[in-house]
């Protein structure tokens, strides 16, 4: 009989669990890969523009209901989860942002060790195929595609012009000697004019002999011999199986589900797990605490000039499909944001607090917080809280595996965090001020140009949204208040690593993505070390 127990289960198919199971697999190792979601194969899920399909989209996206939140008037927001193979980096913006330097040495700081910018440069490297080709900052050889911008307004040019002459210096490339700073044209996970999602990694032709993998299978809990994961229970078909691997399990099921999957196996805080009437097997607080989450509000202004949102429709939206199909260019290959600005207001800050986003179209929400496409010409621009000081916790709804968690999260909880956003829309307007951009501007769309003082904090709380960048929850730290070591081993166990989002000890600035993934990609560095292989 051929023995199929894997060597180690990776729970989690997303943008960290398929960097994870693709490097273990490369490296020799026997490895099961489980995704409770469905293929990440699906032509939406491949043409870049078609994201506003997809998020929301029962289909694609859990789409888990945050509880209401007061500093944004009482809302209660939905956040993303990806449901596909490829988890985010499937329904995804498709923003490639590393972070600063200042963002990985700060998690040092923090009891990180081995995670500063010099420790991940070389798995940012090694995890992307950038366009331009390596230098001693780029790779030119991995699985995610990193590509500039295929479809071309001259508003965009203005804007990037524009920003660069207001103080923040264009940069020749903001993921290369110096990350996270500067101004210039937005970099996307793109190859080719199509998405780049982290299901690359399971292509690798040295992890395909060495790789399982098993869609629409929900893991329920860690099992455990003693304080040791020897596998998984998996829900199939309203039924219950246990799966094991020679040495352990590794968790990979993203910054909402890995904490959750933890309490379920008895994990957590001990008064929280009796309450549910879990057996306690460690108790640490710290799972499904420090969460974080990047806000942002949007600038809306409607111009005089072409942008996405008048291309989308009769003969030039025809026009743009031809030109997609031929040379994959043109508004299908458009990603979340088209040019960006990384912005210090304060004083003091050892790295920029802003993230500045700008796109040539514009979204309007319907009455259920979905997205939908103006119909006339616009622009946005999107200004992000690089480091929010609020901090949320997720915790269980019930023992029921299937039951989603419990997101409480106050996004503007602090009000010098709505300060910082405040003075970013005061960025934003001297931007739209420039002479370059003065004459496209036609109108302000939301807020109104006059509004300040008071008037405009009340807007960013009514206004503020999430950037759909959960992290934290699971963190690398010290003894007291960290979930994983420095190696990403759980604390309290053996055979048991966690590899996502939720291990960041703190958001970098800009979109998590790029993070994430190099999560995954380092880590199998970690769990391999830590085999002794």
């Amino acid at each position: 009989m051929v023995d199929r127990q894997p060597d180690i289960i990776v729970v989690g198919g997303g943008s960290a669990g398929c960097a994870m199971a693709g490097r273990l697999a490369e490296s020799g190792l026997k490895i099961l890969l489980l995704e409770a979601g469905k293929t990440g194969s699906h032509i939406r899920l491949k043409v870049p523009a078609l994201v506003s399909s997809v998020v929301q989209n029962p289909d694609f996206d859990w789409a888990y209901k945050a509880e209401p939140d007061p500093s944004i008037g009482g809302r209660a927001d939905v956040w993303p989860g990806g449901k596909r193979l490829g988890g985010g980096s499937s329904i995804n913006g498709m923003i490639y942002v590393r972070g600063h330097r200042h963002d990985y040495d700060n998690w040092v700081r923090m009891g990180a060790a081995g995670w500063s910018y010099d420790d991940c440069l070389p798995y940012f490297r090694r995890m992307e195929r950038f366009e331009h080709g390596a230098n001693p900052w780029r790779g030119d050889s991995g699985p995610i595609g990193v590509s500039d911008p295929r479809v071309h307004y001259p508003i965009v040019d203005a804007w990037v012009q524009a920003a660069a002459d207001l103080g923040v210096p264009r940069t020749p490339d903001h993921n290369g000697e110096h990350p996270g700073e500067g101004t210039d044209h937005a970099q996307a996970t793109q190859r080719l004019g199509l998405r780049s999602a982290a299901v690359n990694y399971l292509k690798l032709p040295r992890a395909v002999p060495n790789l399982r993998v098993e869609l629409e299978s929900p893991v329920s809990r860690i099992l455990f011999e003693g304080r040791r994961a020897v596998g998984v229970e998996v829900l199939r078909d309203g039924r219950r199986q246990e799966l094991r691997a020679r040495h352990g399990v590794v968790l990979s099921a993203g910054a909402m589900n890995s904490p959750r999957l933890l309490m379920l196996s008895g994990i957590g805080g001990g008064e929280e797990l009796r309450a549910h009437g879990i057996e306690v097997l460690v108790d640490r607080p710290g799972v499904g605490g420090n969460l974080q989450e990047h806000v942002g509000v949007h600038v809306v202004n409607g111009v005089n000039t072409p942008t996405i949102n008048s291309e989308a429709h009769g003969l030039a939206a025809l026009r743009n499909g031809v030109d997609f199909l031929l040379r994959r260019r043109g508004i299908l290959t458009a990603s979340m944001a088209h040019g960006q600005t990384f912005l210090r207001t304060k004083a003091d800050a050892p790295a920029p607090n802003l993230q500045i986003s700008f796109t040539a179209f514009a979204f309007d929400l319907d009455a259920e917080g979905k997205l939908q496409m103006r119909r006339s010409p616009a622009v946005s621009t999107v200004v992000c809280l690089a480091r929010p000081q609020s901090r949320g916790r997720l915790s269980l709804r019930s023992a029921d595996p299937l039951a989603p968690p419990v997101i409480r999260h106050e996004l503007l909880g602090v009000e010098d965090d709505v300060d910082q956003i405040m003075d970013g829309i005061r960025h934003v307007r001297r931007i739209l001020d420039h002479p370059l951009m003065r004459g496209y501007i036609t109108e302000d769309v939301r807020p109104d140009r006059a509004m300040e003082g008071e008037a405009l904090r009340a807007y960013v709380h009514l206004a503020g949204f999430p950037l759909y960048h959960p992290v934290g929850t699971c963190r690398i730290g010290g003894e007291e208040d960290g979930v994983v070591d420095a190696d990403l081993r759980l604390r309290g166990v053996e055979g048991l690593w966690v590899a996502d989002a939720s291990v960041m000890p703190m958001l970098p600035v800009g979109n998590t993505n790029a993070t994430a993934i190099m999560i995954g990609d380092k880590g199998a560095a970690h769990v391999i070390a830590s085999l002794g292989k």
